[in-house]
C-alpha cells in the first residue's frame, strides 16, 4: 500500500497531526525570514562567503531579518564539541556516559551556539553597517539576532518533540527550499529573453528547460550516491546463518560525513573576511579578496583541500574502526576471512579509507558545482547548480521519508500482532 494512502488512515490522525505542527513550525519560521531587525535595511551587496549562511536561513541574511544567523552558530558549536570531544579527556568521558553524556553535551553546545551567535550578530552588524552607528546600535542588533537563533532552537526542539523528524534539519531545509522558487524565477529571467526575436526567445526557453532537466539529474544522482553504502559482512560465532536468512552486516555510507565538511570549510574561509572588515586594513582586504575567498582560483582551491581533508577527518570521528573491531571482537563477531583485532581494525581503515575518498570527491564536485556555473555563465547568483544546499535537502527528506515510513511499518506490525 503505497504511502500516502496508509497516512491518511483514520488510525493514523496523531501521526498528521505531528506532521501538521511541522508545516505550521516551518511556517512561522519563513515568515520570520521577512521581519528585519528594526532600524536596519537588506543588504544589497554580494554576500561572497556569507552565501551559504544566507541559502541556509532561507534568504534571512539577505533581508537582515531576526533570523539572520539561523541555526549556523548552533551547528558550529556543534561540530566544535564533536572535536573537543576527542582532544579533551572531560568530553571523551562524557561520550561514554550514553545518553546522560550527550544531554551534558548538547547543552554545552548550546551554551557555546549562542555565545556564538552574539560573536557573529555583533561583526554581522560592524560588517554591514560600517563604522557610522553607535556602540549601542552593535549590541542592540547583537541582541536582536542572537534572541532569533535562540527562538529558532526553541522552535526546532519543539518539532523534535510534538512533530515529525529532526527540528534543527528540517528548518534548515525549508530556508533553502523556500529560495528554489524565485532561484528559477531568476533563471528563466536571465535566460529568456523576450524582448528579443522568436528564434531568440525559443533558444532561451530551451536553455530554461535543459537547466531544469541538469538540476533535477543532480538531484538523482545526490540522492544515489545519499543512499549508496557499502556492506561490511559480518559473522557470529554463536550463530550459523542458513539458507535464506539474511547474514548480519555493518553498512558504511559513500558519505558519511554529510555537509559537516562543508561547513567547517565555509566557517574556516569566513573568519579572514570577517577579520578583514573588523579591522578595515586596505591590504589585508586586498589579499583576503584576491586569496582566501572561494571565487578566486587559489580560495577555491583551499576550499575544496579543506573539505576534502574534513571528510576524512569527520568521518574517523564518527566510525572509529579501532573501537568498532574492538567491540566486534568482545561480541564474539568477525569479519568472514579476517582475523579479530587488529587484522579487523586494519581491513575496516582500508575499507572506510576508499570510500571516504570517494565520498569526499563526491562532496568537492557538488559544492564546486555552483561556483564554477557562476564563473562560466551571466545568470545572476541566486542561480545554481548543485551546491552544499541541494545536499542538505536530500538528506533530511530522506530521513523524514525514513522516519514517516518507519512509524507506519511499526503501526502496522503492532496491529498485525494484536490480533493473533
Amino acid at each position: 500500500m503505497p504511502l500516502l494512502k496508509q497516512l491518511f488512515k483514520p488510525t493514523n490522525r496523531d501521526l498528521l497531526k505531528r506532521i501538521g505542527f511541522t508545516l505550521v513550525a516551518l511556517a512561522i519560521f519563513i515568515i520570520g525570514t521577512t521581519i528585519q531587525v528594526p532600524g536596519t535595511e537588506s543588504i544589497t551587496k554580494n554576500l561572497g562567503f556569507l552565501e551559504l549562511v544566507n541559502t541556509m536561513g532561507g534568504g534571512a541574511l539577505q533581508n537582515f531579518s531576526i533570523f539572520a544567523l539561523g541555526v549556523m552558530p548552533y551547528i558550529t558549536a556543534t561540530i566544535v564539541m564533536q572535536l573537543l570531544g576527542e582532544l579533551i579527556p572531560y568530553f571523551q568521558e562524557l561520550n561514554k556516559q550514553g545518553h546522560v553524556g550527550r544531554q551534558k553535551i548538547n547543552t554545552y553546545s548550546r551554551y557555546m551556539g549562542i555565545l556564538f551567535a552574539l560573536l557573529q550578530g555583533y561583526a554581522f552588524s560592524f560588517m554591514f553597517l560600517g563604522r557610522s552607528a553607535s556602540a549601542t546600535e552593535y549590541i542592540y542588533i547583537s541582541v536582536v539576532l542572537t534572541a532569533g537563533t535562540a527562538f529558532l532552537l526553541w522552535l526546532g526542539d519543539q518539532i523534535t518533540r510534538k512533530g515529525i523528524g529532526n527540528g534543527l534539519s528540517l528548518i534548515i531545509m525549508a530556508g533553502i527550499i523556500a529560495t528554489l522558487p524565485q532561484m528559477f524565477i531568476d533563471a528563466f529571467q536571465g535566460l529568456v529573453v523576450f524582448d528579443g526575436t522568436t528564434q531568440e526567445i525559443t533558444l532561451g526557453i530551451v536553455k530554461f528547460i535543459l537547466f531544469v532537466i541538469i538540476y533535477f539529474a543532480i538531484i538523482v544522482g545526490v540522492i544515489f550516491v545519499q543512499m549508496a553504502e557499502r556492506k561490511v559482512p559480518i559473522q557470529y560465532a554463536n550463530k550459523s546463518t542458513t539458507y535464506g536468512q539474511s547474514a548480519s552486516y555493518v553498512p558504511i555510507k559513500v558519505n558519511t560525513a554529510g555537509v559537516v565538511p562543508v561547513i567547517f570549510a565555509s566557517s574556516l574561509m569566513a573568519i579572514p573576511g570577517i577579520i578583514a572588515s573588523l579591522i578595515n586594513n586596505e591590504s589585508f582586504s586586498l589579499f583576503v579578496q584576491n586569496y582566501l575567498t572561494y571565487t578566486t582560483p587559489v580560495g577555491f582551491i583551499i576550499y575544496v583541500i579543506f573539505i576534502f581533508l574534513f571528510g576524512f577527518v569527520y568521518t574517523y570521528m564518527v566510525f572509529k574502526p579501532e573501537d568498532f573491531a574492538k567491540n566486534l571482537q568482545e561480541s564474539g563477531g568477525y569479519i568472514p576471512g579476517i582475523r579479530p583485532g587488529n587484522e579487523t581494525k586494519t581491513y575496516l581503515s582500508k575499507v572506510l579509507t576508499r570510500i571516504t575518498c570517494l565520498g569526499s570527491v563526491f562532496l568537492a564536485i557538488i559544492v564546486a558545482l555552483p561556483i564554477i556555473f557562476s564563473n562560466v555563465t551571466s545568470l545572476p547568483t541566486s542561480v545554481s547548480i548543485g551546491g552544499t544546499g541541494l545536499l542538505i535537502v536530500v538528506g533530511v527528506a530522506l530521513e523524514t521519508y525514513k522516519q514517516i515510513e518507519g512509524s507506519l511499518l511499526s503501526r502496522n506490525y503492532k496491529k498485525g500482532y494484536s490480533r493473533r
